[in-house]
């Protein structure tokens, strides 16, 4: 692990953009085909609207990608590896790296990586590994999901979470005080179980009766994540060679705001200095931290030279912390005007198209 005021080359982040889908689903929505209603999942969750795509997993990467390359002021073709933490790519093969990397050209390494809401952390701990080691000098790192494809709208407690969305950052080499200080990740198989999409792999193929939806046990999740995302975060911290009261911004992977709020206390973090979104996009997985971090840095949240930590946990059961110091820059060098496809439907209309017995 890295300690602070180390030369040792490491990944400082130089671009950030973030894939929203137009399609908003709201809390009184769901209670239109569910037995809930707006006020059992705000207080239970934070949650008051998320968005349904309408387009690909990949075609959500593609788009925070160009938003990150562009404030940036790169080209894919500057990449040598692109990586996307996914838990609900396109195909199992290839790689959803590697459909963004055919609509944006370059001809850089490309693979997902899968640690469920931990992917991001994971994925920038990769990249920040490789570029240490002088195999690239220049990553796109994304987090995309499309977890709308896996609700069970029989499971109101697992329906109301989750949305969709892609987040994404461009890192460079550097030895300078900036970027990613330390790193934190783990995993307990043991708690497979408590938290699965079961039958998305080979197990569906020769079990058609195994219902893809996402399957989980919340209060086993919300004591696991809060324990092991407060553990990593310290870890991290000291392994950077600061201290909790150092940090400028947490920004937890956005889960459910009890847990956001938990883990906070946890650290001991003020909650002026906690940024969160989960209000406006629900659970998008790998993605969530990306996104708020872009709604961070545009929103004036994260300043020059502010400590960032990064915390997460998911499926697996993983969690993970990264810390990163900002560089001096915190505006876009360029914008992009590049937009996908829009749609003319609304967010419930869209999810009855995949979601059987929806009756929409």
């Amino acid at each position: 692990m890295r300690s602070e005021g180390s030369s040792m080359r490491h990944a400082a982040i130089i671009g950030w953009g973030a894939y929203a889908p137009p399609a908003v689903l709201s809390n009184d929505d769901l209670a239109s085909v569910i037995d809930t209603n707006d006020e059992w999942i705000t207080t239970r969750s934070g949650i008051k609207e998320r968005r349904i795509s309408h387009v690909t997993n990949s075609d959500m990467a593609t788009a925070a990608a160009r938003h990150a390359l562009a404030a940036a002021n790169l080209d894919a073709g500057d990449m040598d590896l692109i990586i996307v933490a996914t838990c609900s790519p396109d195909r199992a093969v290839p790689s959803v790296a590697a459909y963004v990397q055919r609509e944006l050209g370059g001809l850089g390494a490309t693979m997902d990586i899968n640690a469920a809401c931990s992917g991001f952390v994971y994925a920038l701990s990769v990249a920040n590994g490789m570029i240490a080691a002088g195999t690239a000098d220049r990553a796109l790192v994304i987090g995309a999901e499309r977890l709308s494809s896996f609700l069970d709208l029989e499971d109101r407690t697992t329906a109301v979470l989750f949305g969709d969305g892609a987040g994404a950052v461009v890192v460079e080499a550097t030895d300078g005080p900036e970027g990613v200080l330390s790193s934190n990740l783990h995993s307990d198989g043991s708690l497979t179980e408590i938290l699965t999409i079961r039958g998305a792999g080979t197990e569906g193929v020769f079990a058609a009766d195994v219902p893809t939806t996402v399957d989980m046990e919340g209060r086993e999740v919300f004591r696991n994540a809060v324990t092991r995302m407060g553990e990593g975060a310290v870890v991290a911290i000291d392994n950077a060679g600061l201290e909790v009261d150092d940090i400028d911004v947490l920004i937890s992977h956005q889960a459910n705001i009890r847990i956001i709020d938990a883990t906070a206390k946890r650290l001991n973090v003020d909650p002026e200095n906690v940024y969160t979104n989960i209000h406006a996009y629900g659970n998008t997985s790998a993605a969530s931290i990306p996104i708020a971090l872009s709604e961070a840095v545009d929103q004036g949240v994260v300043k020059p030279g502010s400590l960032v930590a990064m915390v997460a946990f998911g499926g697996g059961l993983t969690w993970g912390a990264a810390i990163v110091r900002w560089g001096d820059r915190v505006e876009r060098l360029r914008t992009t005007d590049s937009r996908l496809p829009g749609t003319d439907k609304t967010g419930l209309e869209l999810l009855a198209d995949r979601v059987q017995g929806l009756g929409l």
